[in-house]
């Protein structure tokens, strides 16, 4: 019988972004398959909860919790708690860090590892402060849930992990949000970014160093300055500290077009990425890549790079780079030249998302509680 498993999604951001879309994807697939869950969240989650698990119990956390030093330090305190009110025999800890003291084996998910691989793509503090708290992870969870192999490989390699105690469980995709957009989910994207019929080179993520937007903005000039209709370049996303991206904007010749519309609603999704010429997202590296797999959903050409985890994700049915600006230009401008390969690589892109879903996802979870509940 599995084990109930209280799942903390406390640290879930009022934007949801890509974490918001993991733990909600999981924990709507762990409710289909009839998990015994509880789930503990922050008050404004608790109604969305539970409409989303009927069955299941939800624990709205205190109100401090918007706060991110108080939530972290309830959740020394606090979390142990309701993991004992609640009954749990797991712990679920979605977003690195873990309780140093549990009275229930804790399993947590460590998304990435480029705060050890690429240390001065962060801030100084957000990076140790991640640092520590995947060590900590590492030590005291009895598993570690990784989106990838590729992670899984860098903790081994650079922390001496021990291997047979991290499991891999790739995202999925919710293909009724993301999905090739219709007619009408088009004329509404154009009309919101003011396009009229000018087609556009789409990016969304992060505005962080690690996502290369800079390099994007100088590659896709190179790429585009001399058509006679030059796509625009739209950067859509936000929450993020790469001051690089307004000086490259900033170089971007008066006659080419970049938009910076911000947060989209996740309702516009398909229709942006779907739309686009290209979903351009020369990272320079991701414990798995969400950004990518929800434009291949959509059924877009996507432009990524070979780094860690976007070859799991992409497979064949993705186009490559470097992450450097120039060669990212030359592979940008091959793909605008080439609409038949822009639309054999949507066509096998789609294809392949489909074989990402929530579903196998919260079953890899699943197995992985049960590997806690046992060890304990």
């Amino acid at each position: 019988m599995a084990p109930r498993v209280l799942i903390d999604a406390t640290a879930v951001p009022a934007d949801r972004g890509g974490l918001g879309r993991y733990v909600d994807g999981l924990l709507a697939a762990l409710g289909a398959l009839g998990a015994d869950v509880a789930v503990v969240c922050q008050r404004v989650d608790a109604e969305r909860y539970g409409r989303m698990l009927p069955n299941a119990q939800i624990v709205a956390g205190p109100a401090s919790l918007a706060n991110r030093t108080a939530r972290l330090a309830w959740e020394q305190t606090g979390l142990p708690l309701i993991a004992e009110h609640v009954g749990a025999r797991v712990l679920h800890t979605p977003n690195y860090s873990v309780p140093l003291h549990s009275p229930v084996p804790v399993v947590t998910t460590i998304h990435d590892a480029t705060f050890f691989s690429e240390p001065e793509l962060y801030p100084a503090a957000r990076g140790a402060f991640y640092r520590a708290a995947i060590r900590s992870a590492v030590r005291r969870a009895s598993r570690c849930i990784v989106p990838s192999k590729a992670t899984r490989e860098e903790l081994v390699r650079l922390l001496e992990a021990d291997p047979t105690r991290i499991d891999v469980a790739y995202h999925g995709v919710d293909h009724a949000i993301f999905h090739p957009p219709s007619d009408a989910e088009r004329a509404h994207i154009f009309a919101r970014l003011g396009l009229r019929d000018q087609q556009y080179v789409a990016f969304l993520g992060a505005f962080e160093p690690r996502k290369n937007v800079p390099s994007l903005v100088r590659g896709w000039v190179q790429a585009v300055k001399d058509m006679e209709k030059p796509p625009a370049l739209v950067i859509a996303g936000g929450a993020g500290w790469d001051d690089d991206i307004d000086a490259a904007i900033a170089e971007v010749p008066a006659h080419l077009r970049v938009i910076r519309p911000g947060y989209l609603r996740i309702a516009d999704l398909a229709g942006y990425l779907g739309s686009a010429e290209v979903v351009a997202f020369p990272s320079h590296g991701e414990g798995f890549g969400l950004p990518v797999l929800e434009a291949m959903a959509c059924g877009a050409a996507v432009l990524t790079t070979y780094r860690l985890s976007l070859p799991e994700v992409g497979g064949d049915a993705v186009a490559y780079t470097e992450p450097d600006a120039v060669s990212i230009g030359r592979a940008l401008a091959a793909l605008l030249a080439d609409p038949d390969r822009r639309r054999a690589l949507g066509e096998a892109a789609y294809r392949r998302s489909l074989e990402f879903s929530w579903t196998a996802s919260a079953e890899a979870h699943l197995a992985s509680y049960e590997r806690a509940a046992g060890e304990a």
